[in-house]
């Protein structure tokens, strides 16, 4: 027990002492202004609705979400993504995105 009041002993003033540095290393850094845009625009998911009508396809709901999706003839376990009329595609559920620049990726 003693063993043990005696390292807390020696342990707090450098938990004072952190605690008293780390703020003032934060304040340090100076702000830029307002945080950039999210290079992603579309993440994750699109239902049925935000596809343009040609693209609404095998539209099934997802059994592990709930949610509706499209496949478009990409082939079980695939959901269609539109971006732009120049990007679109399919990717396994759930793993699509549309970037910054409107292009269609397919996360892992």
């Amino acid at each position: 027990m003693k063993a043990l009041a005696l390292r807390c002993g020696l342990l707090a003033p450098f938990v004072v002492a952190c605690g008293l540095l780390a703020p003032s290393l934060c304040a340090a850094v100076p702000m830029t202004g307002p945080l950039p845009a999210p290079s992603a625009v579309e993440a994750d998911w699109q239902g049925p609705l935000s596809l343009p009508p040609r693209f609404r396809n095998h539209c099934v709901i997802d059994f592990f979400s709930g949610r509706h999706y499209c496949s478009n003839h990409c082939g079980i376990d695939y959901q269609f993504y539109y971006c732009s009329s120049r990007s679109f595609g399919c990717c396994r559920i759930g793993f699509g995105y549309c970037d910054g620049y409107r292009q269609l990726r397919c996360h892992p």
